[in-house]
């Protein structure tokens, strides 16, 4: 059965619309249309004084009265200026909107308009600054959602991984660790689809010599060899995967992370070297420390932090992601100093071996106890507790002191899919909304 056609006005009365959403505030059209405008009436008041000296000195022939009909002198001046002052600006939006759609068609995915695509690119470059600061799985994760909000996002990851491929790579090429900033990559590349799946890619067993090891920890660590550079090698696969953001490491130093840990049923305490060694002792993490103890930051990281609108640190592993970061002396004073929201996201669930038993207040204690009190201007907490855990996992309780004690926001922020992680696109826009109550209605 044939489709009819909706009639010649409707058909352009759509398009009369579609061609002035062109003109809405915030894409960055309407300056350079001006200047075609400009341009345009430039040429055509040079055209008309030369066909006006010809009108005016040429011999009347048969086609003075043409060019007398077709300039509508049978009509009134201000109708004549109406009607060829639309039919231009109608071909000029017509001509603007046609040569976008050819230049940027490669950019634009199947489905997605090209105002659509510029409206968004415009709107996310002026975005909020966020600084994200943590390390594993977390702040992947937290990237992946607030990049539907602002492209000036900054990832400060922590370098004191010691284990699987990373600490691998650690050990046998002497570069620093680059598993935490690969997964924050990947997150905030343009499209996760094949470039983020191949990064994220890890050989099997039997690849002499190459299972276990990630694509993208062996093409930064490449990088790294051919550009003799570490956060050079960083900023190249960030043009490779087209991220929207940067990847900073806390520290280009090569530290080690240790910790006190005391045992089971006894006031002994045992001392634990490494990161991936830390979760696997036996008792409760008491204190962590880096070696050396007083490492400089990486001073773009200090930069982002000083010049933030907001900070989040977390969600991740308490002791082994969001500390390393902070045991950095530089980097702690900076997120002290800095004028941005400094929001605390807290897991959903307890880690096995590191946090096991811990309410939310107790995450807020070890904080305190490495860092000092009011370090964070407001707490974010998960509210929703649906679903299965894994063994030996359960949910981070709120503790009764703990609205007397700091500033708390409750929010559902579980993934209905796996409920002990976060939803991204909760968490961006719980981020957004504390922000707009401080700064008030963001401009869209």
């Amino acid at each position: 059965m044939a489709v009819k056609k909706s009639p010649w006005y409707q058909r352009a009365y759509r398009w009369m619309m579609s061609s002035m959403r062109w003109l809405i505030p915030g894409i960055g059209v309407k300056r350079w249309l001006l200047v075609i405008l400009a341009g345009t009436t430039l040429i055509g008041i040079g055209l008309g004084v030369l066909i006006l000296d010809v009108y005016r000195t040429a011999p009347h022939t048969w086609w003075l009265p043409v060019i007398s009909w077709a300039s509508l002198r049978f009509l009134a001046r201000p109708l004549r200026a109406i009607i060829f002052g639309g039919t231009g600006l109608a071909l000029i939006l017509w001509g603007i909107r046609n040569l976008n759609i050819s230049m940027m068609g490669p950019f634009v995915r199947p489905g997605q308009g090209v105002l659509d695509k510029l409206w968004m690119q415009r709107q996310r470059d002026r975005g909020v600054r966020i600084v994200a600061i943590g390390g594993g799985h977390g702040i992947a994760n937290l990237l992946r959602g607030l990049k539907s909000i602002t492209y000036n996002l900054t990832a400060v990851v922590t370098v004191a991984d010691d284990g699987g491929s990373s600490g691998r790579i650690r050990r046998e090429i002497g570069i620093l660790p680059p598993g935490d900033i690969r997964n924050c990559l990947v997150a905030l590349s343009d499209d996760e689809a094949l470039i983020g799946q191949l990064f994220q890619y890890r050989f099997a067993n039997g690849s002499s010599g190459l299972e276990g090891h990630s694509f993208g920890n062996l093409f930064i660590s490449a990088l790294a060899e051919i550009t003799g550079s570490f956060e050079q090698a960083v900023a190249e696969s960030g043009q490779v995967l087209a991220v929207h953001g940067r990847v900073l490491p806390s520290t280009i130093h090569d530290v080690r992370l240790l910790a006190d840990v005391r045992l089971l049923h006894s006031e002994n305490e045992v001392r634990v070297e490494g990161e991936s060694s830390i979760p696997l002792s036996p008792g409760r993490i008491r204190r962590v420390w880096l070696e050396p103890d007083n490492p400089p930051a990486f001073p773009l990281s200090v930069q982002a932090i000083l010049n933030a609108d907001v900070i989040v640190v977390g969600p991740g592993s308490l002791y082994t992601s969001l500390l390393p970061n902070l045991l950095v002396p530089d980097l702690a004073q900076a997120v002290r100093a800095s004028r941005a929201l400094k929001i605390y996201l807290c897991n959903i669930t307890t880690q096995p071996g590191e946090t096991d038993n811990f309410s939310c207040r107790d995450h807020l204690l070890a904080l305190e106890d490495h860092l000092g009190k009011n370090f964070f201007d407001i707490i974010v907490i998960n509210n929703k507790m649906e679903g299965k855990l894994p063994d030996q996992v359960k949910w981070v309780t709120v503790d009764p002191k703990l609205e007397q004690e700091y500033p708390v926001y409750f929010s559902d922020l579980q993934d209905n899919m796996t409920p002990w992680f976060h939803n991204s696109q909760k968490l961006a826009q719980v981020i957004k909304d504390l922000y707009q109550q401080r700064t008030g209605p963001l401009v869209e």
